[in-house]
């Protein structure tokens, strides 16, 4: 059990990390990646070419195993369709982000660094998601 807190804490300080030194934690660089009729920044474009590749081997891997690195079952969500909630609901997440500048780890990050824009964006996310979860999930399990 330590050797995996251990672990999990390496893993998500290394993920910070690369999310202060790719500039994902500023959400002025976000801002300026997704507005590309202005002032576009295309820096974030190149931690998209590294992320994707790297992701994609990675749960290939994964899905391989059906098991985590430290033996844990695997859990990857089930549903492989696109549907009309995940249209809207992708487009209100990114909708988001282009006007905040923040998603849900990024956000952490910075609010762990002192950023307080971030826990107005954390608060707001928080509500949304219980939002989703009152009219949507309790529905499903009825």
């Amino acid at each position: 059990m330590i050797l995996k807190n251990i672990f999990v804490f390496i893993s998500g300080l290394l993920f910070g990390i690369g999310l202060i030194l790719s500039g994902m934690t500023n959400p002025n660089k976000v801002i300026h990646f997704l507005d590309i009729t202005r002032n576009w920044d295309p820096s974030l474009f190149f931690v998209m070419l590294g992320a994707i590749p790297t992701t994609f081997i990675g749960f290939r891997w994964l899905e391989k195993r059906n098991k985590t690195i430290l033996g844990d079952p695997l859990h990857l969500p089930g549903k492989t369709h696109i549907t009309k909630q995940l249209i809207i609901g992708s487009f209100l997440f990114g909708a988001g982000w282009a006007i905040i500048g923040f998603c849900p780890g990024p956000a952490l990050v910075s609010f762990a660094l002192g950023n307080i824009e971030a826990l107005i964006f954390i608060c707001t996310m928080l509500v949304g998601m219980l939002m989703h979860d009152y009219l949507f999930v309790q529905k499903e399990f009825k």
